[in-house]
């Protein structure tokens, strides 16, 4: 169901399961069951939060071959930055700023 997402995207935003846990509201036990492959078809509310919390789309929980090239537009980190910036710590956009910033 492409739910190794949730791992790939919370790795590239330096998130922590309990961060993640606390951002969307989805309980760190029911997290860590879908994180491990114990649950492999978790509820769409779940889901929604997760995407909502990444600046994923429920589309890109889909398994879909073509998905895997796909390539983030600007428009899609900003959104993303935009969902979750009220929710960052300072110590996390001091991180994104300096990772941008050495991007050329």
């Amino acid at each position: 169901m492409g739910l190794e997402k949730i791992a790939e995207y919370k790795k590239k935003l330096g998130m922590t399961t309990d961060e993640l846990s606390e951002r969307s509201g989805v309980p760190i036990g029911t997290l860590n069951k879908i994180l491990c492959g114990a649950t492999k078809d978790p509820k769409l509310e779940t889901l929604k939060a997760l995407a909502r919390v990444l600046g994923l789309s429920l589309e890109d929980f889909n398994d879909t071959p073509d998905k895997s090239a796909y390539e983030p537009t600007y428009e899609d980190v900003e959104r993303l930055v935009a969902r979750n910036g009220k929710q960052m710590s300072v110590e996390q956009k001091m991180r994104l700023i300096k990772l941008l910033s050495e991007i050329d």
